[in-house]
Protein backbone atom coordinates (compact mmCIF):
# COMPACT_ATOMS: atom_id res chain seq x y z
CA UNK A 1 0.00 0.00 0.00
CA UNK A 2 1.49 3.34 -1.04
CA UNK A 3 0.89 5.63 1.93
CA UNK A 4 1.27 9.36 1.40
CA UNK A 5 0.64 12.44 3.45
CA UNK A 6 0.56 16.15 2.65
CA UNK A 7 2.92 18.42 4.54
CA UNK A 8 2.04 22.05 5.12
CA UNK A 9 4.06 23.17 2.13
CA UNK A 10 2.10 20.74 -0.03
CA UNK A 11 4.78 18.17 -0.84
CA UNK A 12 3.75 14.52 -1.03
CA UNK A 13 5.88 12.07 0.93
CA UNK A 14 5.67 8.33 1.48
CA UNK A 15 5.81 7.47 5.18
CA UNK A 16 8.04 4.51 6.07
CA UNK A 17 8.53 4.99 9.83
CA UNK A 18 6.56 6.69 12.61
CA UNK A 19 7.95 7.82 15.97
CA UNK A 20 5.82 8.15 19.10
CA UNK A 21 6.55 9.69 22.47
CA UNK A 22 4.92 7.82 25.38
CA UNK A 23 3.67 10.08 28.16
CA UNK A 24 1.10 12.57 26.98
CA UNK A 25 1.21 11.19 23.43
CA UNK A 26 0.23 7.53 23.20
CA UNK A 27 -0.34 7.21 26.95
CA UNK A 28 -2.65 9.42 28.97
CA UNK A 29 -1.04 10.79 32.11
CA UNK A 30 -1.66 8.50 35.07
CA UNK A 31 -2.96 5.66 32.90
CA UNK A 32 -1.12 2.32 32.58
CA UNK A 33 -2.12 1.46 29.01
CA UNK A 34 -3.09 2.96 25.68
CA UNK A 35 -6.68 3.26 24.57
CA UNK A 36 -8.02 0.67 22.15
CA UNK A 37 -8.19 3.28 19.38
CA UNK A 38 -4.49 4.16 19.72
CA UNK A 39 -3.59 0.46 19.71
CA UNK A 40 -5.70 0.00 16.60
CA UNK A 41 -3.96 2.90 14.90
CA UNK A 42 -0.48 1.55 15.64
CA UNK A 43 -1.33 -1.95 14.47
CA UNK A 44 -2.92 -0.61 11.28
CA UNK A 45 0.21 1.42 10.55
CA UNK A 46 2.31 -1.74 10.78
CA UNK A 47 -0.17 -3.64 8.63
CA UNK A 48 0.24 -0.92 6.03
CA UNK A 49 4.01 -1.33 5.99
CA UNK A 50 5.03 1.51 8.33
CA UNK A 51 7.60 0.78 11.06
CA UNK A 52 6.59 2.08 14.49
CA UNK A 53 9.11 3.34 17.03
CA UNK A 54 8.77 4.36 20.66
CA UNK A 55 10.72 7.57 21.30
CA UNK A 56 10.75 8.30 25.01
CA UNK A 57 12.71 10.03 27.71
CA UNK A 58 12.11 7.04 29.95
CA UNK A 59 15.00 4.72 30.84
CA UNK A 60 14.79 1.22 29.36
CA UNK A 61 13.68 -0.32 32.66
CA UNK A 62 10.78 2.14 32.92
CA UNK A 63 9.27 1.44 29.49
CA UNK A 64 6.06 -0.58 29.85
CA UNK A 65 5.07 -3.50 27.68
CA UNK A 66 1.90 -2.64 25.82
CA UNK A 67 -0.38 -5.62 25.39
CA UNK A 68 -1.38 -6.08 21.78
CA UNK A 69 1.25 -3.78 20.27
CA UNK A 70 4.81 -4.74 19.33
CA UNK A 71 7.01 -1.78 18.42
CA UNK A 72 9.68 -2.32 15.79
CA UNK A 73 12.18 -0.03 17.52
CA UNK A 74 12.72 1.73 20.83
CA UNK A 75 14.45 5.05 21.48
CA UNK A 76 15.05 5.44 25.22
CA UNK A 77 16.79 7.93 27.53
CA UNK A 78 15.83 10.78 25.15
CA UNK A 79 17.90 9.20 22.39
CA UNK A 80 20.92 7.92 24.30
CA UNK A 81 19.95 4.36 23.39
CA UNK A 82 18.13 3.19 20.27
CA UNK A 83 17.44 -0.47 19.54
CA UNK A 84 15.85 -2.38 16.69
CA UNK A 85 15.05 -5.63 18.47
CA UNK A 86 18.49 -6.73 19.73
CA UNK A 87 20.46 -4.48 17.37
CA UNK A 88 21.89 -1.41 19.10
CA UNK A 89 21.81 1.63 16.81
CA UNK A 90 22.87 4.30 19.31
CA UNK A 91 24.61 3.90 22.67
CA UNK A 92 25.69 7.19 24.25
CA UNK A 93 26.72 7.73 27.88
CA UNK A 94 27.62 10.68 30.11
CA UNK A 95 31.35 10.47 30.99
CA UNK A 96 31.94 9.40 34.60
CA UNK A 97 33.79 12.62 35.44
CA UNK A 98 30.82 14.69 34.30
CA UNK A 99 28.37 12.46 36.15
CA UNK A 100 30.28 13.25 39.34
CA UNK A 101 30.44 16.96 38.49
CA UNK A 102 26.66 17.08 38.05
CA UNK A 103 26.12 15.19 41.32
CA UNK A 104 28.36 17.68 43.13
CA UNK A 105 26.50 20.58 41.51
CA UNK A 106 23.17 19.11 42.61
CA UNK A 107 24.44 18.60 46.15
CA UNK A 108 25.59 22.21 46.32
CA UNK A 109 22.13 23.28 45.11
CA UNK A 110 20.43 21.12 47.73
CA UNK A 111 18.88 18.89 45.07
CA UNK A 112 18.49 15.14 44.91
CA UNK A 113 19.62 13.42 41.72
CA UNK A 114 18.82 10.13 40.00
CA UNK A 115 21.04 8.17 37.64
CA UNK A 116 19.76 5.73 35.04
CA UNK A 117 21.82 2.85 33.71
CA UNK A 118 20.59 0.16 31.35
CA UNK A 119 19.36 -1.98 34.23
CA UNK A 120 18.42 0.35 37.06
CA UNK A 121 17.38 3.80 38.23
CA UNK A 122 18.65 4.93 41.63
CA UNK A 123 18.58 8.18 43.56
CA UNK A 124 20.63 9.76 46.34
CA UNK A 125 17.58 11.56 47.71
CA UNK A 126 13.93 12.27 47.06
CA UNK A 127 12.86 15.91 47.05
CA UNK A 128 9.30 16.81 46.09
CA UNK A 129 10.05 17.69 42.46
CA UNK A 130 11.91 14.43 41.81
CA UNK A 131 9.15 12.38 43.47
CA UNK A 132 6.51 14.00 41.29
CA UNK A 133 8.67 13.48 38.22
CA UNK A 134 8.99 9.75 38.91
CA UNK A 135 5.26 9.40 39.56
CA UNK A 136 4.52 10.35 35.94
CA UNK A 137 6.07 6.99 34.95
CA UNK A 138 4.47 5.22 37.93
CA UNK A 139 7.84 4.96 39.68
CA UNK A 140 9.00 5.87 43.17
CA UNK A 141 12.04 8.04 43.85
CA UNK A 142 13.46 6.11 46.79
CA UNK A 143 17.04 6.80 47.98
CA UNK A 144 19.17 3.72 47.36
CA UNK A 145 22.34 2.41 49.01
CA UNK A 146 23.33 1.24 45.50
CA UNK A 147 23.70 4.81 44.27
CA UNK A 148 27.51 4.97 44.58
CA UNK A 149 27.85 1.67 42.68
CA UNK A 150 25.42 2.73 39.96
CA UNK A 151 27.30 5.94 39.10
CA UNK A 152 30.35 3.80 38.24
CA UNK A 153 28.34 2.02 35.53
CA UNK A 154 27.48 3.50 32.15
CA UNK A 155 25.07 6.35 32.91
CA UNK A 156 22.75 7.16 30.02
CA UNK A 157 20.67 9.78 31.77
CA UNK A 158 20.36 11.72 35.02
CA UNK A 159 17.22 13.30 36.45
CA UNK A 160 16.75 16.05 39.01
CA UNK A 161 14.30 18.70 40.05
CA UNK A 162 15.20 22.26 39.04
CA UNK A 163 13.85 25.40 37.41
CA UNK A 164 14.87 26.73 33.99
CA UNK A 165 16.87 29.47 35.70
CA UNK A 166 19.05 26.79 37.34
CA UNK A 167 20.07 24.90 34.21
CA UNK A 168 23.44 26.61 33.87
CA UNK A 169 24.24 25.80 37.48
CA UNK A 170 23.30 22.14 36.96
CA UNK A 171 25.72 21.82 34.03
CA UNK A 172 28.49 24.02 35.43
CA UNK A 173 31.88 22.43 34.71
CA UNK A 174 30.59 20.03 32.04
CA UNK A 175 31.03 20.02 28.27
CA UNK A 176 29.62 16.64 27.21
CA UNK A 177 26.17 16.78 28.77
CA UNK A 178 23.01 18.73 28.01
CA UNK A 179 19.48 19.11 29.31
CA UNK A 180 16.26 17.76 27.81
CA UNK A 181 13.15 18.91 29.63
CA UNK A 182 9.42 18.40 29.17
CA UNK A 183 8.39 19.74 32.59
CA UNK A 184 9.18 23.11 34.14
CA UNK A 185 10.18 21.69 37.54
CA UNK A 186 12.60 18.91 36.58
CA UNK A 187 15.05 17.91 33.86
CA UNK A 188 16.66 14.96 32.15
CA UNK A 189 20.42 15.32 31.71
CA UNK A 190 21.73 13.42 28.70
CA UNK A 191 24.94 13.02 26.66
CA UNK A 192 25.65 15.98 24.41
CA UNK A 193 25.18 13.94 21.20
CA UNK A 194 21.86 12.53 22.37
CA UNK A 195 18.34 13.89 21.89
CA UNK A 196 15.34 12.39 20.13
CA UNK A 197 16.00 14.40 16.98
CA UNK A 198 19.54 13.05 16.66
CA UNK A 199 18.30 9.54 17.40
CA UNK A 200 15.76 9.49 14.57
CA UNK A 201 18.46 10.70 12.19
CA UNK A 202 20.53 7.65 13.21
CA UNK A 203 17.52 5.37 12.74
CA UNK A 204 16.83 6.76 9.29
CA UNK A 205 20.47 6.28 8.33
CA UNK A 206 20.41 2.71 9.68
CA UNK A 207 17.42 1.74 7.52
CA UNK A 208 18.49 3.73 4.48
CA UNK A 209 15.40 5.94 4.60
CA UNK A 210 15.24 9.71 4.28
CA UNK A 211 13.88 12.08 6.91
CA UNK A 212 11.16 13.01 4.41
CA UNK A 213 9.78 9.50 4.91
CA UNK A 214 9.25 9.92 8.65
CA UNK A 215 6.48 11.21 10.89
CA UNK A 216 6.74 11.91 14.63
CA UNK A 217 4.22 12.64 17.40
CA UNK A 218 5.02 14.32 20.71
CA UNK A 219 3.85 16.76 23.36
CA UNK A 220 6.79 17.76 25.56
CA UNK A 221 9.73 20.11 25.29
CA UNK A 222 12.04 17.11 24.87
CA UNK A 223 10.03 16.20 21.75
CA UNK A 224 10.63 19.51 19.98
CA UNK A 225 13.86 18.49 18.24
CA UNK A 226 12.21 15.23 17.11
CA UNK A 227 9.25 17.08 15.60
CA UNK A 228 11.65 19.43 13.81
CA UNK A 229 13.86 16.59 12.51
CA UNK A 230 11.04 14.40 11.19
CA UNK A 231 9.58 14.87 7.75
CA UNK A 232 6.27 15.60 9.44
CA UNK A 233 6.24 16.68 13.08
CA UNK A 234 2.84 16.45 14.76
CA UNK A 235 2.24 18.07 18.15
CA UNK A 236 -0.50 16.73 20.36
CA UNK A 237 -3.37 19.04 21.24
CA UNK A 238 -2.20 18.93 24.87
CA UNK A 239 1.32 20.10 23.92
CA UNK A 240 2.63 23.46 25.06
CA UNK A 241 2.43 26.42 22.70
CA UNK A 242 6.21 26.33 22.22
CA UNK A 243 6.07 22.72 21.02
CA UNK A 244 3.13 23.40 18.73
CA UNK A 245 5.07 26.32 17.25
CA UNK A 246 7.86 24.04 15.93
CA UNK A 247 5.53 21.30 14.66
CA UNK A 248 4.23 20.97 11.12
CA UNK A 249 0.75 20.11 12.31
CA UNK A 250 -1.30 19.69 15.49
CA UNK A 251 -3.65 16.79 16.18
CA UNK A 252 -6.20 16.21 18.92
CA UNK A 253 -5.11 15.71 22.52
CA UNK A 254 -4.05 12.41 24.03
CA UNK A 255 -7.39 12.27 25.88
CA UNK A 256 -9.21 12.59 22.54
CA UNK A 257 -7.27 9.78 20.81
CA UNK A 258 -5.63 12.48 18.71
CA UNK A 259 -3.21 10.08 17.00
CA UNK A 260 -5.96 7.75 15.81
CA UNK A 261 -8.11 10.49 14.30
CA UNK A 262 -5.14 12.29 12.72
CA UNK A 263 -3.87 9.13 11.01
CA UNK A 264 -7.39 8.27 9.89
CA UNK A 265 -7.97 11.74 8.47
CA UNK A 266 -4.68 11.71 6.55
CA UNK A 267 -5.28 8.24 5.09
CA UNK A 268 -2.38 6.59 6.88
CA UNK A 269 -4.68 3.97 8.38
Amino acid sequence: MDIRLVKKEGKMKKIKIAFFDIDGTILRFGKPDMTEKVKEALNMLQKNGVLICLATGRPLVAIPKFEGVNFDLTIAFNGSVCMAEDKVITNLVIPYEEVMTIINNATRMGRAVAVATKNRIVTNGADEALREYFEVANLKATPSPEFDDAVKEEVYQMMMGCKRSEWDEVLEGTSKAKIAAWWDCAVDIIPDGSGKGNAIKKVVEYFGFSLDETIAFGDGGNDADMLQAAGIGVAMGNASDSVKAVADEVCGSVDEDGIYYYLKEKGLI
